[in-house]
C-alpha cells in the first residue's frame, strides 16, 4: 500500500518508481476483440502527453473543470490521471455546460457541444486511431496527443488540498481522492501484485475505485473490459 502519496498523481509516480515495466492496465473490448496492455511506464507516458495537451495546447489551468463523457476504456483512465497531474478537476459523467472543457467519445459528441470551452473528441479506435474526419468544433485527441513532449511539468504546483474530482456533485480534494483509493484497496483486499477485473463505468465510485484508484494505491493492476456481456454481474468487479 502506498502510504506516501499526497495527490492522485503521486499514486502513479509511486508505481513508476516501484516497477515501471510491470503491467498496469489491460483493456479488452468484448465487441471488437481489441486488446491493449499498458505497462506503468507506457501508461505514464500517455498521461504526460495528455496533461501536456490539456495545459499547453488547450489552455486548461489549475482548478479548471474537465468533463469526461467516456466509456469504460484505457483512455478514460489516462484522462483522469492527466487531469490530476496538471491540476484540473476531473468531472466524469458531468454536465458539459458546467465545465471549462469536455472530453467525449464518439457516442456523446452532441451532448458535449453544450460545453462552451475546449472540446476534445476520442475516436476510441484500436491502436489509438483517429477519426476519419475530425468532428466539427472538436480537437481530435489521437491526431494531437502523439506530438506532445514526453516530459511534463505543471505550470503551477498541484497540492493535496487542491480540488481534484467532482463525482455526482461531490467535490473532493486530491488528498481525499487518495484516501478513497486507499480505503478502496483495503476493502477489496488488494495487495501488491493483485489483479482486478472490472467492466464498471469509470463515472461511479464503484467503477472508479475498482478500475483505477484501488489498484494504483495497492501497487496492483487492472483489467478493464468494455462491452463485457459474457460474465454474470457479480463477476464484473472483484
Amino acid at each position: 500500500m502506498d502510504t506516501a502519496a499526497l495527490t492522485p498523481a503521486d499514486l502513479l509516480s509511486s508505481a513508476l518508481a516501484s516497477d515501471a515495466a510491470r503491467p498496469l492496465v489491460t483493456f479488452y473490448d468484448d465487441a471488437t476483440g481489441e486488446r491493449v496492455e499498458l505497462s506503468v511506464a507506457t501508461f505514464d507516458n500517455w498521461v504526460a502527453k495528455t496533461a501536456g495537451l490539456l495545459q499547453d495546447q488547450l489552455g486548461v489551468s489549475l482548478g479548471d473543470r474537465v468533463c469526461l463523457l467516456l466509456p469504460t476504456h484505457w483512455q478514460t483512465a489516462v484522462w483522469l490521471v492527466a487531469c490530476w497531474r496538471m491540476g484540473a478537476v476531473a468531472v466524469p459523467g458531468g454536465d458539459p455546460a458546467d465545465c471549462d472543457a469536455v472530453v467525449s467519445g464518439p457516442d456523446t459528441l452532441e451532448a458535449a457541444r453544450a460545453c462552451t470551452g475546449e472540446r476534445v473528441a476520442l475516436a476510441l479506435r484500436p491502436l489509438g486511431g483517429r477519426f476519419p474526419q475530425t468532428p466539427e468544433g472538436f480537437t481530435d485527441y489521437a491526431a494531437e496527443v502523439a506530438g506532445q513532449p514526453d516530459p511534463f511539468v505543471p505550470y503551477e504546483p498541484v497540492g493535496p488540498q487542491d480540488p481534484a474530482l467532482d463525482l455526482g456533485g461531490e467535490e473532493l480534494s486530491g488528498a481525499q481522492v487518495v484516501e478513497q483509493a486507499k480505503q478502496g484497496a483495503r476493502k477489496m483486499g488488494l495487495s501488491q501484485g493483485s489483479r482486478v477485473l472490472t467492466g464498471l463505468p469509470l463515472d461511479t465510485w464503484d467503477g472508479l475505485t475498482a478500475g483505477l484508484l484501488a489498484p494504483l494505491a495497492a501497487d496492483a493492476s487492472v483489467v478493464l473490459c468494455r462491452n463485457l456481456d459474457r460474465l454474470p454481474p457479480e463477476a464484473l468487479a472483484r
